[in-house]
Order: structure tokens, then C-alpha cells, then sequence
């Protein structure tokens, strides 16, 4: 294997619990280092894409302090602590957790993502997260703790509160950027959305908690499930569509808007209609083909594939764009919920599964 390159290293494992603030503290602490070097990729990649520096992206994440203050408090008393316990200012933080928005979404960043209702068989959730590499090592897997609410694991960011995973109340989420406009900086940017998903006790409570909330500030695509389904949640400021998965059970969804049409979206990532061409079709097969499907299958069979490379379902980087802004499918994540009341459950393979590089199966809970 030595001529396909070193195989990927695990991501670091974290465990955070406590009130709000101390979840913070514990997570600014113990990531700090990792959460400074985000910063020095988002401002290369801000710079690159959207000609703003640092100290002018935390001048426009004020408007989403403010926000996240009123309408979210404990987060944002998360995040607090995340910044006293890093030793950053808050808007750092603010930044890290708007930056979908401050950007309008002008990252080339692609997911493809599928949800699956098998019935009796349980459910289950899954996607490649594609992005720049340079984030790889800044990437861990979390579990937070906190009183009167599930605990979630998760895959994110360092100083992102909110994104990839699931809870011990088998709700769980997947996400894919969109690239639209307008943008509203009054509505709870979509890393906090994912946030109040996965403090949610069922899909329905997420997605009441965040209409009550008055939706979210710029276009993206939430995959939500239960054990009762996923549904696909394409959200705008203007007004959400939900999807409902089809006669096999699956919904999938790559960085378009496949329903809603409540806002601008300008061309953006030429494969990504290709690509859920392909996922569906590949996802129909397996449906008709497998009778036990598991995380080694999806990942060999729909995970893997590079039809359509660099803009793939394993997505490859593309040497004609700036490096700060070359995506690549950094991890995959199959989640499974709640067949005959087990556990949910998830496998997570870090770098691109099929690739000869990607490190072992990792596990959530752990």
C-alpha cells in the first residue's frame, strides 16, 4: 500500500459535558490549537473566495452574535466558553460557526448524502463529506453531555457546536451546502441549526424548534432522520420544502436545490446534478439488490464510486481551482437507527473510502 500514500490518521476523540458554559471551556481548552489553525485556513479561503480578511469577516459575524444570543442563549453560552477556554475573542467563534453564511456560500464544498427507511430493518443516514483537506486535521469526533437533553456524538470542526451525527434519542443529521441568495443574518446560522436538530428529541421537535426559531439565515440542505425516517430538508431564509424519501424508503441529495424555489441560485457546482443522478441510481440498486445492507456496502458500492471525477460521490481535488478552496471527500459516515430498539450507531472511515488510503472503521459511541 506504501505506493498509494501513508493511510489517513484518526481523527482526535473528545469528550465534553457540563453546563453550556463548562461544555465550552472543555472544548476551547482542548482544541485550541486546532481551532487557531481553522482560522488560518478560513482566512486564506475567505480571501481567496470572497476577498474579505479575518478582522472583516468578524466584523459581519456581529450581526450573527446577536442572533445566536437571542435566539439560542446556552448556545451561544457555549460558544463563550468555547473563546475564554481558547483564548479568542467570541466573534472569532461567532465566525467559525456563520462562515456557510458570511461567505453566501461561495465554498466549493460538495456532499452527497442519502437517507434510507428499510422499515423493520432500522434506518439509516448517510454521506462523504467533501472538503479542503486543510481542515483534515482539525476535524474530530465529539460527544457532548448535558443535563435534561440527549447526548450527541458527532464529527466537526474544531469551535463548530453543530454537524455530522447523531443522539441518544436516534435523531440524526447529515448537511450539504447550497449557494443562493439572499442571505439574513436575523435567522440562526445553519452549524447552529444542525445544533438544535441534535438536541432534539425526535425529526418533528427539530423541525418545529427550528420554525419557531424563525428558520435559518442562508440556503442549505439538512438531512434529517428518526427511527420513524429521513426526510430532506432543503431550508432557505425565504421558505423550506421538505423532501420525503420515495417508493424504496431512500432520499438523496447532493449541493443543489432540487424543490425549493423560494431563492436565487446562480450555477455553482456543475457535477453536483450528476451526482445525484448517481447516488439515487446506485442507492436503487443496492435497495434491489442486497437483502442485508451494512457500512462496508454502501461505502463499497456508493461511498467509492468516481463516475464523474473530481466531482465525484468520492470526491477527488481539482487542480484548476485555488488551492484554499480544492475539495476532497475527507470522511464518510454511515449512521444507523433504531432497528428492534438497539442503539443508534454509526461507522465513520476517515479519508476516501475505496481509495486504498482510508484508515480503519471507527465507531460511534465509543
Amino acid at each position: 500500500m506504501g505506493s498509494l500514500g501513508p493511510v489517513a490518521t484518526p481523527p482526535e476523540r473528545i469528550d465534553l459535558s457540563g453546563s453550556p458554559h463548562e461544555i465550552g471551556v472543555q472544548h476551547g481548552r482542548q482544541l485550541a490549537a486546532k481551532i487557531r489553525s481553522q482560522i488560518v485556513v478560513y482566512d486564506a479561503m475567505f480571501q481567496t473566495n470572497t476577498k474579505m480578511d479575518w478582522d472583516a469577516v468578524r466584523k459581519v459575524s456581529q450581526d450573527y452574535a446577536k442572533t445566536i444570543q437571542r435566539l439560542t442563549p446556552e448556545i451561544y453560552t457555549e460558544m463563550e466558553g468555547i473563546a475564554e477556554g481558547a483564548n479568542l475573542d467570541i466573534l472569532d467563534v461567532v465566525a467559525l460557526n456563520s462562515r456557510s453564511e458570511i461567505a453566501l456560500g461561495m465554498f466549493s464544498d460538495g456532499c452527497s448524502s442519502t437517507g434510507w427507511d428499510r422499515k423493520d430493518l432500522g434506518v439509516l443516514l448517510a454521506q462523504n463529506w467533501d472538503w479542503t483537506a486543510r481542515v483534515k486535521n482539525n476535524c474530530v469526533m465529539m460527544s457532548i453531555d448535558q443535563p435534561n437533553k440527549p447526548k450527541i456524538w458527532m464529527v466537526t470542526e474544531a469551535g463548530i457546536v453543530g454537524k455530522i451525527g447523531f443522539n441518544s434519542a436516534s435523531v440524526a443529521t447529515c448537511m450539504n451546502a447550497i449557494r443562493a441568495k439572499p442571505v439574513d443574518s436575523s435567522k440562526i446560522p445553519v452549524h447552529i441549526a444542525l445544533r438544535v436538530c441534535l438536541e432534539s428529541t425526535s425529526k418533528k421537535e427539530a423541525i418545529d424548534r427550528i420554525k419557531s426559531l424563525g428558520g435559518i439565515a442562508s440556503a442549505q440542505h439538512i438531512l434529517l432522520a428518526d427511527t420513524e425516517g429521513p426526510v430532506s430538508l432543503e431550508l432557505t431564509p425565504k421558505g423550506d420544502t421538505h423532501i420525503l424519501p420515495d417508493e424504496d424508503g431512500i432520499v438523496c441529495h447532493t449541493n443543489h436545490l432540487i424543490e425549493n424555489r423560494d431563492v436565487h441560485e446562480p450555477p455553482w457546482l456543475s457535477g453536483s446534478p450528476i451526482r445525484l443522478d448517481r447516488i439515487r441510481k446506485l442507492m436503487k440498486q443496492v435497495a434491489t439488490t442486497e437483502k442485508y445492507v451494512d457500512g462496508d456496502i454502501l461505502r463499497r458500492r456508493v461511498f467509492s464510486d468516481t463516475y464523474n471525477a473530481p466531482q465525484a460521490i468520492c470526491c477527488q481535488e481539482d487542480p484548476s481551482r485555488p488551492i484554499a478552496s480544492r475539495s476532497s471527500t475527507l470522511f464518510c459516515i454511515v449512521m444507523k437507527l433504531g432497528a428492534c430498539n438497539d442503539l443508534p450507531q454509526a461507522e465513520v472511515v476517515w479519508g476516501q473510502p475505496g481509495s486504498g488510503r482510508e484508515g480503519d472503521v471507527l465507531h460511534m459511541p465509543w
